[in-house]
């Protein structure tokens, strides 16, 4: 570990490149053994298959965690074209097989730029959300099929590429906003193309600015400062007096926050400690999260 933990425990963020076959609540049990707390949290899930970056909050971290979750995602995969899974990836059992040799590469590149933009995106059956208060992936493991309402979503890049020497397969790079299965968009790719498809492959490589290149090992992980957390937060640097003001919790005019717009906003000390997070009030700036001192 690349941090020091307080008398009151690790605080901060750590950055896992997540193996294939485990899952994210894997992750999480086994990083806090190798931390040494069990107040460990994960900002997104990712599937089981898939690999890449993973951002825990640890500590006082952990309340931050929503402020990770909304963050956008870049992924790298590969689907291939003409079948249909039960888990509209590589995990699941086939259950409809289609003839798409005459589909062009123009046609797949064609189809790939109209799943960009605003969508709404019926999530997978095998999924965390929860419908009626129970987890699909749940409900499918026991052959339960429930209607999924669609979501609002964001595809900011979808750019497909044929794997040389695999007919039918493609890789892909996504840029899109959380909340993105990228597993139904292959899916709803092949369905455009007359036929089917589904995912063969997923790595994350970014969420937010947090990268591979600061991913580690859960055996070998590095815990970054608690305010990397919210590096992507417009900040505010307060003088000591405010900063006092700010560790009470109290309402704040944003003249003395020195900032401006809507928030949220990750309050500083002059020392560059994160404060607490503020976000916009009637009455000016009102703290959602103070971190303890």
């Amino acid at each position: 570990m690349g941090a020091k933990a307080s008398s009151a425990g690790p605080h901060g963020v750590v950055v896992i490149d997540k193996p294939a076959g485990w899952t994210s609540h894997d992750v999480v049990a086994k990083s806090r053994g190798v931390i040494g707390t069990r107040k460990v949290g994960h900002s997104g899930t990712l599937d089981p298959d898939a690999t890449g970056v993973l951002v825990l909050g640890v500590g006082h971290a952990t309340r931050l965690l929503r402020f990770l979750t909304e963050l956008p995602k870049r992924y790298e995969g590969e689907f291939v074209l003409g079948t249909e899974t039960t888990t509209l990836d590589a995990a699941g059992e086939i259950t409809a097989t289609h003839d798409m040799s005459a589909v062009t590469d123009d046609q797949v590149r064609a189809e790939a730029n109209h799943l960009t933009g605003d969508l709404m995106q019926v999530p997978p059956m095998v999924s965390a959300i929860k419908i009626d208060g129970k987890r699909l992936h749940e409900l499918a493991r026991k052959g339960k099929e429930v209607d999924r309402p669609p979501r609002p979503v964001r595809v900011d890049r979808f750019d497909v590429e044929p794997v040389e020497g695999e007919r039918g397969v493609w890789r892909c790079v996504v840029d899109c906003s959380s909340g993105t299965y990228i597993r139904s968009l292959a899916a709803d790719l092949g369905t455009a193309l007359g036929g089917g498809a589904h995912l063969r492959s997923l790595r994350r490589t970014s969420v937010g600015g947090f990268t591979l290149d600061d991913a580690g090992t859960v055996d070998s992980l590095t815990l970054l400062p608690i305010s990397a957390a919210v590096q992507h937060l417009e900040s505010a640097l307060v003088d000591d007096d405010t900063a006092v003001l700010v560790g009470h919790g109290r309402v704040l005019p944003l003249e003395q926050l020195r900032v401006s717009g809507a928030g949220p906003w990750a309050v500083l000390s002059e020392d560059g400690a994160l404060l607490a997070v503020y976000e916009s009030h009637r009455q000016g700036g009102k703290p959602t999260v103070v971190i303890p001192r």
